[in-house]
């Protein structure tokens, strides 16, 4: 039941303005905001709404960024890989020029020294950083340089130059992320990007009667392998065959040795996971040592880089060996050029991908702008007519509240 008070109509007036003073302000608030939703209470479902799709929003600028980021990369790292390129092709004329016998040995030491230079410019290629100081081709340890150069005497004591170029950088190149779980990679691992041969591997020991005895996990370039406890040595090589790797495996004829072979030009990457052996036992790998230089001692390599077949051209023109710099050394420079292209034109193809990509961000976010316009923006010309709505009705309340509540003397002696 409602009490009826002398004081009861003002209390309800009061009441009344202040609800009314409420609606004037969520209304100047809406227009002022140009938003509808104030508060979550304003439209639950809408803001739900609304958060999702300025979530989505973000997240296609973010991958629009990334994807730029990328081709902007990529590029840089194209101009890089040209001039690799152009410098291995200005050695391929020098290799031929030096194979020629008319030449005396002081000539091919001449061009041999030349070689040493373009060698070093290599190097510094390969060690590229971009604008923000990252490395182009040390995979995802991107704050190292990728090759660390070892530097000793060359030609019999006569000269002092680079004697052994050695990867330290990783085998998984970094992503980015370009859509929701698409990622596109971001760099390169110098290990592939700069090898010349394919690898083979010959262990040191005779795995003929190898079995093993537990389940283990071992590690081939960037792929596992799993293997099961009594897996001989067949199993095994079937598995490492079965797997993504780029390498077949096989069981030497004469010595019963396991053979590791890459079918594509890039450095054997070996590592026994977590507390396994298969590797070890099978004379593969060392036990202590990290990839890729983790190598057994009686386990033989063969298949170098394109530094290697560099180092290999310039150390025979600096002896004169003319039929070593016409065949092998010829030969090891054009495997490496070709690498190089294959490589370069892979980056094209990814160009166009990631122009795709942005092609279809930039139709995607004024879509789902849209969107959230239709579920938060305020129709401005409707919030208009409900403030003067508003206003005009507070102002008539007003005018009968100071008709209806008279002030009396005792208003003014309170």
């Amino acid at each position: 039941m409602k009490r009826v008070s002398t004081y009861q109509p003002n209390y309800d007036m009061q009441y009344y303005l202040r609800r009314r003073n409420n609606e004037m302000s969520r209304v100047q608030n809406q227009i002022g905001s140009q938003s509808r939703i104030t508060n979550l209470r304003d439209d639950p479902i809408a803001a739900a709404h609304s958060v999702r799709y300025k979530s989505a929003v973000d997240r296609l600028s973010q991958f629009d960024q990334n994807a730029a980021m990328v081709l902007d990369e990529g590029r840089i790292a194209e101009s890089y890989l040209k001039s690799a390129n152009d410098i291995l092709h200005q050695v391929r004329e020098l290799a031929v020029k030096g194979a020629n016998d008319t030449l005396n040995k002081d000539d091919k030491r001449m061009i041999g020294g030349e070689i040493d230079q373009l060698l070093k410019e290599l190097v510094e290629i390969a060690n590229a950083r971009g604008p923000d100081g990252t490395s182009f081709f040390a995979g995802d340890r991107t704050m190292s340089p990728a090759y660390r150069v070892i530097q000793g005497s060359l030609d019999g004591g006569r000269s002092y130059g680079v004697t052994d170029v050695e990867y330290i950088g990783t085998i998984t190149p970094p992503k980015a992320e370009v859509g929701s779980g698409n990622y596109i990679q971001a760099g390169f691992s110098g290990n592939n990007l700069f090898w010349a041969e394919q690898q083979q591997l010959f262990s040191g020991r005779d795995a003929s009667s190898y079995t093993l005895t537990e389940d283990s996990l071992v590690r081939i370039d960037n792929e596992y392998v799993k293997l099961s406890a009594g897996d001989n040595i067949h199993a095994i090589i079937a598995k490492i065959n079965d797997s993504a790797a780029a390498v077949k495996a096989s069981l030497d004829p004469v010595e019963n040795s396991l053979v590791l072979s890459t079918t594509s030009p890039h450095q054997l990457w070996l590592e026994d996971v977590g507390d396994g052996r298969v590797l070890k036992d099978l004379g593969v790998i060392a036990e202590i040592g990290k990839a890729p230089y983790n190598l057994a001692r009686g386990a033989s390599l063969s298949g170098g880089s394109l530094f290697d077949m560099v180092m290999n051209l310039r150390d025979s023109l600096l002896k004169g060996d003319t039929i070593e710099i016409g065949g092998s050394a010829l030969k090891g420079i054009s495997m490496a050029q070709d690498n190089l292209i294959e490589t370069m034109s892979g980056l094209g193809s990814r160009d166009e991908r990631l122009q795709l990509i942005r092609q279809r961000i930039a139709q995607e976010k004024p879509e789902i702008v849209n969107r959230d316009s239709q579920e938060n923006d305020v129709d401005l010309a409707e919030a208009i007519t409900d403030l003067t709505a508003l206003e005009q009705s507070h102002k008539a309340a007003l005018q009968t509240a100071g008709k209806i509540l008279q002030p009396t003397l005792l208003d003014f002696l309170r």
